[in-house]
């Protein structure tokens, strides 16, 4: 959160302020997206207990999954420029009504932190060159929504995620790998952990027979099941320990400041 608040803070500077020099990104070829059949019928999800966890990822609890797939990458810098050269900022029927609102509210017509030109981005290393291959970051809900509904797919429950995540080996572009923004997905690597935390469809709910516990920690988690999205997966800047499969982070939709971004889903007939 506090290098969150950092960036933030910085891209309000007009001078362009680097906290620090970031190591170039490692180089991946683009390669096509692909949908990995999901996991379907009765499904256990939640946090087993063993180990520290917070209490909103609890109690485990059996859920049912429709056929689906989920996307093997997340979406791209590239791929949301196409949305974006397509007219998906002036099409309302693309977007939730809130949605909508909040475009003509806050004239959105790009991603936070990008320049009008598309060519690049702000980062915590200062003004640096969009990269096409690397996933598509600072976006709220209702963006990530659209464009799932242009690219003719839906965003993952977040039942459909942690299925498909608890499969995934527990690795990927985190705080310690020290770059701090998104990177391009490796051969094989699905980028389910690290890179942007992952906006889902799923309103963020208490489980079945959640109680919010006594003290602080209750108060924080508990009394936010409202109005707020689910997010899955962790980001750049979020440190292993905080990286899990059912860990649950929560925004509200129309929010961009986060290392947000998507991956998408689709309905399997």
């Amino acid at each position: 959160m506090l290098l969150t608040d950092l960036l933030h803070l910085l891209s309000h500077n007009p001078l362009k302020p680097t906290w620090r020099v970031l190591p170039a990104l490692p180089q991946h070829a683009a390669r096509a997206m692909r949908f990995i059949p999901g996991s379907e019928d009765a499904q256990d999800i939640g946090h087993a207990g063993v180990g520290f966890h917070f209490d909103n990822e609890a109690p485990r609890h059996r859920v049912w999954l429709a056929p689906h797939a989920l996307a093997d990458r997340l979406v791209s810098n590239a791929e949301y420029a196409d949305f974006v050269r397509d007219g998906g900022y002036d099409e309302p029927l693309l977007w939730l009504s809130d949605g909508w609102t909040a475009v003509q509210r806050e004239g959105w017509r790009a991603p936070l932190y990008w320049s009008e030109d598309g060519a690049s981005s702000f980062t915590l290393g200062g003004e640096q060159a969009l990269e096409p291959t690397a996933p598509v970051c600072h976006i709220s809900h209702y963006e990530a929504d659209a464009f799932a509904r242009w690219a003719g797919a839906r965003l993952p429950t977040e039942a459909e995620w942690e299925a498909f995540a608890t499969a995934q080996p527990l690795r990927g572009n985190g705080l310690e790998a020290g770059y701090c923004r998104p990177t391009a997905a490796a051969s094989g690597h699905t980028q389910v952990f690290g890179d942007v935390w992952e906006w889902t469809g799923s309103s963020y709910l208490p489980y079945p027979g959640y109680k919010a516990a006594a003290g602080a920690l209750g108060e924080y988690n508990g009394k936010f099941m409202s109005s707020q999205m689910v997010l899955r997966g962790g980001s750049c800047v979020t440190p292993s320990g905080h990286v899990r499969a059912t860990y649950r982070n929560f925004f509200y939709p129309h929010q961009r400041w986060q290392f947000m971004g998507l991956r998408l889903a689709k309905d399997q007939p």
